[in-house]
């Protein structure tokens, strides 16, 4: 249609972008159209996405040239990084700083920065309630998003903040699911007591996201924080129990013991889940469950994408 407008999507083949990207080209009456920006067009999920109608473009999120190219003639960029890829916050901010850049010398008419709160403004960095982490941070993969704000500010990019919380996908590829315990018992291990835990299908930031470009102009400067439900350890391990069809009992674990189990970024995560704990009413009152069903009227609860999902979490 001759009105279509042009998405860039960062991200396409990941989490994010790619609910976003495939929640556009599921939609025949989308208004958008889809051009995915990637660092190897020539992946398996780069060809479905041409192969379903996407425009796929080469990009570098370390080169501002190849970014603007990318961006130019779009209407909207969606706009996330990867700290996961690196462990590097510093990359992180170079990155954002880059996007920024380049939505704002392409003329991107709205941005979306996916975003999370920087938590210096809740725990700063002389505050021993939790650890420093390499030196400037609390929680690193949250502090360089909340820090890298600025940028898109600063060069005037028309943005919408988007934050996401815990991803319910983590169960099944990022090993935060239920483990077997020495009795042979699935234990889910969170350190999280009694409080709540924002969480949301991976696929639904995308959709979400995809209802803040549709609603436009009026999104612009707001920060929006997203989730599909809030449930507890206690919920979550009896949800675990009824989909896996085995008991799952609950452990809350201390900070302190989940950020010394050893795997790459458990540090950061044991701060992620005590700034999660210890600042719960913040941290649900930005993430509405409503304002995420208005963006996306398909959201999914927990238990949905149990239902969905639940035969692909490992046993343990």
């Amino acid at each position: 249609m001759a009105t279509e407008k042009t998405l860039a999507v960062i991200g396409a083949t990941g989490a994010q972008g790619g609910g976003l990207a495939h929640a556009i080209l599921n939609d025949p009456d989308s208004e958008f159209r889809v051009r995915a920006i990637t660092r190897n067009p020539k992946s398996e999920k780069a060809r479905a996405l041409a192969d379903q109608g996407a425009e796929v473009v080469q990009a570098d999120l370390d080169d501002v040239a190849s970014l603007t190219a990318a961006f130019d003639g779009c209407h909207g960029a969606f706009c996330v990084t990867n700290f996961w890829e690196h462990f590097s916050p510093e990359k992180e901010l170079e990155q954002a700083k880059n996007l920024a850049m380049a939505a704002k010398q392409a003329g991107v008419r709205h941005a979306i920065w996916s975003t999370l709160e920087d938590t210096r403004r809740w725990v700063p960095l002389d505050d021993d309630r939790m650890p420093t982490l390499m030196e400037r941070y609390k929680v690193p993969h949250f502090d360089a998003k909340g820090e890298a704000d600025r940028f898109f500010t600063e060069a005037g990019v028309p943005t919408t903040f988007l934050i996401a919380s815990f991803y319910w996908d983590n169960f099944i590829h990022f090993g935060s699911g239920p483990q077997r315990g020495e009795d042979g018992t699935l234990v889910l291990a969170l350190p999280m007591g009694d409080a709540k835990l924002a969480g949301i299908a991976a696929e639904d930031i995308g959709k979400c996201a995809y209802g803040i470009f549709k609603a436009g102009d009026e999104l612009i400067g707001e920060t929006i924080g997203i989730a599909g439900g809030h449930p507890t350890g206690t919920e979550m391990a009896a949800g675990l129990t009824e989909a896996m069809g085995e008991p799952v009992r609950y452990l809350p674990l201390s900070f302190d013991q989940y950020r010394s189990l050893g795997f790459p970024g458990a540090d950061d995560l044991g701060n992620m889940f005590q700034f999660y704990h210890d600042f719960e009413d913040d941290g649900l009152a930005l993430r509405s469950i409503e304002r995420s069903r208005a963006l996306n009227p398909d959201l999914m609860s927990f238990e949905r994408w149990l239902e969905e999902y639940g035969e692909q979490i490992p046993r343990g």
